[in-house]
């Protein structure tokens, strides 16, 4: 089970990662242009979510994101929805 603090932690991982900012200021507040994420980062992030949280992405939804404290909401309700609490 994961809970709002390890959904974070695994967030950041990945953006990180993908972004290739290992040492870039995380927080609820950072916006992907922060970390200056393209559009294949964006896509490489989305499909790395999905797969390790199980759940579907809709681009309708995602567009709607504006920073990391949303993204781990969002992810944390789509989990609730799926029942992988």
């Amino acid at each position: 089970m994961l809970d709002s603090k390890n959904i974070e932690e695994t967030v950041r991982d990945i953006v990180l990662r993908i972004t290739r900012k290992p040492d870039a200021n995380f927080s609820s507040t950072t916006g992907f242009k922060e970390l200056e994420a393209d559009s294949l980062d964006m896509v490489q992030i989305l499909v790395a979510l999905e797969d390790t949280f199980d759940i579907e992405i809709s681009d309708e939804e995602i567009n709607e994101v504006r920073n990391m404290g949303e993204l781990v909401t969002y992810i944390g309700k789509k989990r609730v929805e799926k029942g992988s609490t």
